[in-house]
């Protein structure tokens, strides 16, 4: 391949993966889970980065407990809904992450600072080889 060819080829690699996260913050913008409450005292809807978007009371439920109770039974099934909220955006961002990269951890915050910016920088091959730089570490 020629280098004309193969920097054709990186640009048009380049435009795919940007168009591809183009489309993965949107979807990521459109994220939403709604929970309720095992005994439907609450629903909590749940946006993207767990932003509460929406709390309803689907019965009459909810008068029978005290309002600690009723404050416990929010924040749990608040949690059930961030839980599926962070859920669905890993699986939206998995398939753009290079292999071995937790998007779960990620996407929760937990992820070391390799995850973000490892020892070696990641580059194609021929790049590396472009630049003198050889094989990447293993």
């Amino acid at each position: 391949m020629s280098f004309n060819d193969r920097i054709e080829s990186l640009l048009e690699e380049y435009q795919r993966q940007r168009n591809s996260l183009t489309e993965m913050q949107q979807k990521m913008r459109e994220l939403s889970a709604s929970v309720t409450s095992p005994r439907r005292e609450v629903t909590v809807t749940v946006g993207q980065n767990g932003v509460v978007t929406d709390i309803r009371f689907p019965t009459g439920a909810y008068k029978r407990l005290t309002p600690a109770d009723l404050t416990t039974v929010i924040l749990e099934t608040y949690a059930e809904a961030k839980e599926q909220v962070l859920a669905q955006a890993t699986a939206i961002l998995a398939p753009m992450l290079p292999d071995g990269v937790d998007a779960g951890a990620l996407v929760r915050g937990t992820a070391g600072t390799d995850a973000y910016l490892p020892a070696e920088p990641r580059m194609a091959t021929s790049v590396r080889e472009i630049l003198g730089m050889g094989r990447p570490a293993q």
